[in-house]
Formats: C-alpha cells, structure tokens, sequence
C-alpha cells in the first residue's frame, strides 16, 4: 500500500516578510518606514493576485500593507506635529522679544 505524498506547503515569500516587519517597526520605533512597508504589501499582494508569488503569503502581505498606511498615517501626524510645533516656537520667540 502506498501513501500519498502531501505537498510540501509553500512559505511565504520574502517580500511579503519584509513588509509585514517594515509594517511593525513603521509604528514601534521608525514611522520612516510606514510608506516602505506600503509599497511592499501593495507589489506583494499584486503579485499575489496574478499568481507571480505563492499565495501562502497573502495575509502576511495584506497586514504589511496595512501596518504599512498605519505607519504612514503616525509618520505624517509627526511631521504636522513637528511644523507646527516648530513654527509656533518660532512665532512665539519673534512676538516675545
């Protein structure tokens, strides 16, 4: 009696890895790396889509994506915030003197 063999299951590819980590250093410690992680989810779940990468990846990809506009989304507020912060500073050194 012979035994099936079972497919080897397929990985994720490593795109999908790299922006799903991008993703979640966008919004620990490095917000520059938000639209990175968005670019990346975006190529890997297109690539997904047209069958060019294993589709074992697709949620990996999906939440790179996402952690990736999260990150984008803190990385903007922290720019607005540093201007306007900044600028207000400055406005407020010029009437004080």
């Amino acid at each position: 009696m012979t035994i099936p063999s079972a497919q080897p299951q397929q990985s994720a590819s490593s795109q999908a890895v790299t922006a799903f980590v991008l993703g979640i250093l966008s919004l620990i410690c490095c917000p520059l790396m938000g639209p990175i992680a968005w670019y990346l989810g975006k190529q890997e779940s297109a690539a997904i889509a047209q069958g060019r990468s294993p589709a074992a990846g697709e949620g990996i990809a999906k939440t790179g994506l996402i952690l990736g506009i999260l990150g984008s989304i803190y990385l903007a507020g922290a720019l607005l915030w540093i201007f306007f912060l900044g600028g207000m500073a400055i406005l407020s050194a010029m009437f004080n003197r």
